[in-house]
């Protein structure tokens, strides 16, 4: 057994004082309201931080210098942990638009890794390729298409690992996609879009519940001649059943947008995310993909197009939220345990500190700084 003491803890209820966790295997086993020491139990200090749920990644495509594109185990291996040690305990590995072979060998990877039931890999997500040419930003232009039921219903089918996919709604075949999705166990989600409002309406009501990383590479009020016309943007803000997910490091969404969207959609409809390239949680200079490059702590295609995906890791996420947008910090926990655990359908197991759940816990300092990381019982090595 383990116990962590001498800290406060984020509960579902809010925080408790002076109370314990104990820990038991892979399992949580009490979250008590004292700060008795279990005999025989091994203390973990916490030194007055924050004990919370671990973080869960609902968007990355790499780290420690691998991507996930490469549709190999060590690559998987490799960028999970690296992303482990940035307090992130679970995670949906990100493929960008991918061919099919593509993604049959990450759905392989995926499989195999998760016959373990201590793998922080709780599924696939599938950024693409069914996005408008247009707001392709850093996705491989040859892979971008319409969906294609000859593809998606075969790999929806034949394994049950694809938990969320994006697509843009203008595109045909929309609904149908959508709808597919959802009674195959995958989240359908809006991305990389020109889509109108009515676009984002009419995908809601076939499934799409998610928008990715929302504002970015997103249709928002325009003007056309003389009259204004709402879009996805503002659908993911007034469709009160729409789910976002930010980039929270600080440069993709600007601090006041970050904080005006946590006030609009609040805690429990808005998740923060990496959207982190191979180079994040990493020594390496460049990423998997050679078009990126990094400048000013960003990554961007090496034409100086466009913003290619963040090197951000979970624990700057926690720091931006709160130093820079000044969001309460049992919000901004929450919004990288409990909303993305909802969100993706594993609650039951993950997110929050509960009699039962998976030991999956971190401590962060008075000043927001990654301290502890806990596994599935395991201590992470740092």
């Amino acid at each position: 057994m383990k116990q962590f003491l001498n800290g406060r803890i984020l509960t579902p209820q809010g925080w408790l004082e002076h109370g314990s966790v104990i820990v038991e295997g892979n399992k949580i086993i009490a979250v008590a309201n004292n700060d008795l020491h279990v005999e025989g139990a091994e203390v973990i200090d916490a030194k007055g931080g924050d004990i919370v749920p671990g973080g869960i990644e609902l968007h990355v495509h790499g780290g420690g210098g691998r991507d996930f594109m490469e549709g190999k185990r060590d690559a998987f291996d490799v960028a999970v942990n690296a992303h482990l040690k940035h307090g992130t305990t679970a995670i949906f590995p990100t493929l960008s638009s991918s061919s099919v072979p593509m993604i049959k060998a990450a759905v392989e990877v995926c499989e195999e890794i998760m016959k373990d039931e201590n793998t922080p890999v709780m599924g696939l997500h599938l950024e693409g390729p069914y996005f408008n040419p247009a707001m392709a930003g850093a996705q491989m232009p040859e892979y971008i298409t319409p969906p294609i039921p000859a593809d998606y219903e075969p790999l929806l089918t034949e394994s049950n690992v694809i938990k969320r996919w994006d697509e843009a709604p203008e595109l045909p075949g929309t609904e149908e996609f959508g709808r597919f999705c959802k009674q195959h166990g995958c989240l359908p989600a809006i991305a990389h879009t020109k889509g109108t409002y009515e676009d984002a309406k009419r995908a809601f009501e076939a499934g799409f519940t998610h928008l990715t990383h929302f504002t970015n590479a997103m249709s928002t009020l325009h003007k056309q001649r003389e009259f204004k016309h709402a879009g996805v943007v503002e659908a993911g803000y007034e469709i009160e059943g729409f789910t976002v997910e930010v980039i929270a490091d600080g440069i993709h969404v600007p601090a006041p947008v970050l904080s005006m969207i946590y006030k609009i959609k609040g805690v429990e409809h808005m998740a923060l995310i990496t959207d982190a390239l191979a180079v994040a949680a990493s020594d390496c200079q460049e990423a998997f993909d050679p078009r990126v490059i990094i400048e000013d702590g960003v990554c961007k295609l090496a034409d100086r197009s466009a913003l290619a995906g963040s090197i951000a890791t979970m624990d700057r996420l926690v720091k931006t939220a709160i130093q820079q947008a000044h969001i309460p910090a049992a919000d901004v926990y929450r919004m990288t345990s409990e909303t993305p655990a909802k969100i993706m359908n594993i609650y039951d197991r993950k997110g929050s500190l509960e009699v039962g759940k998976d030991a999956d816990i971190v401590i962060y300092d008075k000043d927001q700084n990654l301290q502890f990381v806990m596994q599935m019982g395991r201590v992470v090595e740092r």
